[in-house]
């Protein structure tokens, strides 16, 4: 059988492309041969030897990646963390979603962390944290949780914004681009939907496990505007009037510090201002954990604020704030084309993928 000629170059170029590893927009070097990757979102395995794994450095490890996500009414860890000695370290296990390489050895001077993407597995991140010896690892770790931390969260908040990308609401985005001008990526299962004078709700139907989202905007007048107790009372007074209980004089509110934080931060290089903690139902016993992002609209002078907050009394809550949270960051304002896209702030290597055992 002949093969048509207008075909060869666009096969060569394929097989070019495989053979090099050709990168995609994101750097990453997914191939039409490179295997989905395996696990859910938040969980790491980290590979060690069996020494690392009976001293301080797989101690310190853990415990940074195990500390408690903040806002949330209950205790849940960071990450789901497993582990697996280097020489065990082989097969579908090197095609987990998030890994974590520990390389303690005395050619180190110092702590460093270095990261590849997409090297068994496509979406796939692997960190190496190298040391020149236990106690110099455990001390570097601590020192850098927060980096280490954040580093994966960025990874799964850009996996998920991909998704979306690729597939969200068009009918939420239809109506908060007619109504304020944005536009937004939201899951599609929020369907029941609301909408008030500048003011926008929409939610699952699931009664007992419900993701919800809210859209809203107020006139900017000035800096005084993001003061934790001006952001906490516009909320109160929003969510009064547009989320009531089942009857009267029931209605949702925030509840107050230490329970509720109120950060400054930057999205799209410019402030933004984030609250997360706990609502609840005044007069009714209903409530759960919310996360809340404040960004200024220049060309409309009026700051407009997207919460996204969850109801799943007797379930666990991390994943599906944090996958709120990240559709969250894709609010495109009037005068914004692209959607949040987060940088990781380390140094990226090339690492080569050994033959699977």
């Amino acid at each position: 059988m002949k093969m048509k000629r207008s075909l060869l170059p666009l096969l060569a170029m394929a097989l070019v492309c495989i053979l090099a590893g050709c990168k995609g927009k994101s750097g990453s070097k997914k191939t039409i041969l490179t295997p989905a990757s395996t696990g859910n979102p938040y969980e790491i395995l980290v590979v060690a030897s069996p020494e690392a794994f009976q001293k301080k450095a797989y101690n310190a490890l853990f415990e940074v990646l195990d500390e408690d996500v903040p806002g949330l009414p209950q205790s849940e860890s960071q990450f789901k963390v497993s582990k697996v000695t280097k020489d065990n370290f082989y097969r579908t296990l090197r095609f987990c979603r998030n890994i974590i390489l520990v390389n303690i050895d005395g050619i180190y001077s110092q702590g460093k962390i270095k990261y590849s993407r997409d090297v068994y597995s496509s979406p796939q991140m692997i960190m190496t944290i190298q040391a020149g010896s236990d106690e110099q690892f455990a001390e570097f770790v601590t020192k850098n949780a927060e980096q280490i931390t954040g580093f994966f969260k960025t990874a799964e908040m850009n996996r998920e914004i991909e998704r979306l990308k690729a597939k969200h609401s068009l009918v939420i985005s239809e109506k908060v681009q007619k109504q304020f001008g944005c536009d937004i990526w939201m899951p599609q299962e929020m369907t029941k939907m609301k909408t008030a004078k500048d003011f926008f709700w929409a939610c699952t139907s699931k009664g007992e496990k419900d993701i919800n989202f809210v859209i809203y905007s107020y006139p900017y007048t000035d800096v005084n505007t993001f003061t934790e107790k001006y952001c906490l009372d516009k909320r109160d007074s929003v969510m009064k009037k547009n989320i009531p209980g089942p009857k009267d004089g029931q209605y949702m509110t925030t509840t107050r510090p230490p329970f509720v934080k109120v950060t400054d931060g930057v999205v799209k290089g410019k402030y933004a201002q984030i609250a997360r903690g706990l609502w609840e139902m005044e007069n009714y016993d209903m409530g759960g954990p919310f996360v809340s992002i404040s960004r200024v609209d220049e060309k409309n002078q009026r700051v407009v604020v997207v919460e996204g907050f969850v109801y799943a009394p007797g379930d666990l809550k991390k994943n599906l704030m944090r996958r709120l949270e990240a559709a969250l960051y894709t609010l495109q304002l009037p005068d914004e084309i692209d959607a949040e896209r987060f940088t990781y702030d380390i140094d990226e290597v090339t690492i080569e993928p050994e033959s699977l055992k």
